[in-house]
């Protein structure tokens, strides 16, 4: 009606008008944004085409820009001034200080979370993880450091380098941990931040994210640890964790989440401690018939990952990845990484003549 020539452009008196006018029952977040995108034009016009990815809450980089030039002329509450909330609501709004670094995203998010899709992925995965770990800490009267039972390594979940013709198994071993202490770290840190992380950026995104670490894991340890087998989901859980912990650096000063420098340090010394322990348990305990014990490079390159792959997630918070080049170049880095590594596990184990533990 605005456009009766279809030129795909909108006046922006017509369209002050109209929003202050409206008779429609809009978020106020939303109202709040339809502001800033007129306030923030220099144009004279309203493009449609961002109108209609606001209204179905998928925002442009150009629109982000645009948002963030006009909230310098909106007069708006702070979000931990919201009184009157029930439970999930308080809920919601913590887990937006503790991810989101910018108060518009945040008002955003607590504005238009709703519980659909709820937050699985993280949740579904964990669960497994304890189920295989009962099952198999019934099954060999064995709670701490599993490894050393033979009967473990035959498990079609781990992954070791004499079945590395079973794809599966690059997968299947995030389900397998070495003990109660690897388990206990890892469900509790992809709970603690994976779930807020999948509420605020979807299941699709984390479940990429940590998916990624996982298989990253498996190939590094069959290129650089080519003699090692590898279990548990810490190429997946560092990824979540690195990935979060550099957006709060990265977003310092926006971050308004309490006492993030102690809990920064906190979360850098148990992810130490666990590499430490993981690589202590790859060399220093005597090795069992069975072979060596399993790889910690799983660790090390799940944290690659949520640097270079979940940054750029986190900081992208509402906005297309496709459309941004640093994207593509990220997607074409870990798909050259796989070939080579797919190539290396067919070619280089023979070519190098690498003395392989027999397969349990």
């Amino acid at each position: 009606m605005l456009d009766p020539e279809n030129t795909g452009f909108i006046a922006v008196e017509n369209f002050t008008s109209l929003v202050e006018h409206h008779e429609l029952q809009l978020d106020p977040s939303k109202l709040d944004m339809l502001l800033a995108l007129v306030q923030s034009n220099e144009e004279g016009q309203v493009c449609y085409q961002e109108l209609i990815e606001l209204m179905t809450s998928k925002r442009s980089s150009s629109f982000r820009r645009a948002i963030a030039n006009g909230r310098r002329t909106l007069q708006r509450e702070i979000l931990l001034d919201e009184t009157g909330l029930g439970l999930y609501k308080r809920f919601v709004r913590y887990v937006a200080y503790e991810i989101l670094p910018c108060e518009t995203d945040r008002r955003w998010y607590f504005h238009q979370n709703r519980l659909c899709p709820p937050p699985v992925f993280i949740a579904i995965v964990t669960i497994v993880q304890i189920i295989v770990f009962m099952c198999y800490g019934i099954m060999l009267n064995k709670w701490v450091l599993q490894t050393y039972q033979p009967d473990f390594m035959k498990s079609p979940l781990v992954y070791h380098p004499g079945h590395r013709a079973q794809v599966w198994r690059f997968f299947s071993y995030m389900f397998m941990h070495v003990g109660l202490e690897q388990l206990g770290f890892n469900a509790l840190l992809q709970l603690m931040i994976g779930v807020p992380l999948e509420m605020v950026h979807g299941i699709l995104r984390i479940s990429l994210l940590y998916m990624a670490g996982v298989v990253a894991g498996s190939l590094t340890v069959s290129i650089t640890d080519m003699r090692a087998p590898v279990v548990g989901g810490s190429g997946g859980v560092y990824a979540l964790c690195s990935a979060h912990l550099a957006n709060v650096v990265m977003n310092w000063a926006g971050m308004r989440c309490p006492y993030k420098l102690l809990r920064m340090i906190l979360a850098l010394v148990c992810m130490s401690s666990e590499v430490g322990r993981a690589v202590w348990l790859r060399f220093s305990p005597p090795l069992p018939s069975s072979g060596p014990q399993p790889s910690f490079m799983a660790h090390l390159s799940g944290a690659v990952v949520g640097i270079s792959m979940g940054l750029l997630i986190l900081r992208s918070y509402e906005e297309s990845l496709q459309k941004q080049c640093s994207w593509w170049v990220i997607v074409f880095s870990f798909i050259t990484f796989l070939l080579f590594a797919i190539f290396w596990n067919i070619f280089a184990y023979e070519l190098l003549g690498v003395q392989i533990p027999p397969p349990p």
